[in-house]
């Protein structure tokens, strides 16, 4: 029929889905511009994250496994050097400015107070207590060994959270050791390629800045 219009067709193949190379994987493309230490930072980049993924694991239960025996060691330390007992307020605490509110039952206030040791010998020290105690009134207070108020010995819980602490250090430190080992290699590299650069425009300038007799 005249004036007929054919159907639209579809474009050639090999226009449909043209493969666009990765931007990523252009240092292993073979091009007129990439350089033999383009090749060389790519597969430091490799290595470095076969390294960290290879090192994170191994790091961790290593640390994860020192660290563990070491708080272990240094609460059973605490647990034979230290112990619990009476103290005697030498004087009044300081009275909280609102009695009886929210505030003034979590704060506490240093006092001198008196207490004997395991040998029997009394000691003063200061210690936090509550607001308003009066002298003469008593608290319990952990004292280390050579008669000092102390912290008491570090719990089970107390021990696992310090050593998921040095958990999650050494698990954020390889990966944070092979970024900087990689911004290095790149600086290096770098320095190296605009020496490079710089000594070819030396030869290239004077054909290009030369005024022609």
């Amino acid at each position: 029929m005249a004036g007929h219009i054919p159907p639209a067709q579809p474009p050639p193949e090999e226009h449909q889905n043209p493969r666009t190379p990765h931007p990523l994987l252009w240092r292993w493309r073979r091009n007129p511009l990439r350089r033999r230490n383009d090749l060389v930072q790519g597969w430091i980049a490799v290595g470095l994250f076969l390294a960290v993924v290879t090192a994170t694991p191994a790091t961790v239960v290593l640390v994860g496994d020192t660290a563990r025996r070491h708080i272990e060691q240094t609460a059973r330390h605490q647990a034979d050097t230290r112990h619990r007992t009476t103290a005697v307020l030498v004087h009044d605490a300081p009275r909280h400015p609102e009695p009886g509110s929210a505030e003034a039952k979590k704060v506490r206030y240093p006092v001198t107070v008196r207490f004997t040791d395991r040998h029997g010998h009394s000691h003063t020290a200061r210690t936090d207590v509550e607001p308003a105690l009066s002298a003469g009134n008593s608290v319990r207070v952990w004292v280390s060994d050579d008669g000092k108020v102390t912290e008491p010995p570090l719990t089970e819980d107390e021990v696992r959270d310090h050593t998921m602490g040095y958990v999650v250090l050494a698990a954020l430190a390889v990966p944070i050791l092979g970024a900087a080992a990689y911004a290095c290699a790149h600086r290096r590299l770098e320095r190296h390629n605009l020496a490079r650069w710089e000594a070819a425009w030396a030869r290239t300038a004077p054909r290009w800045t030369t005024t022609p007799p």
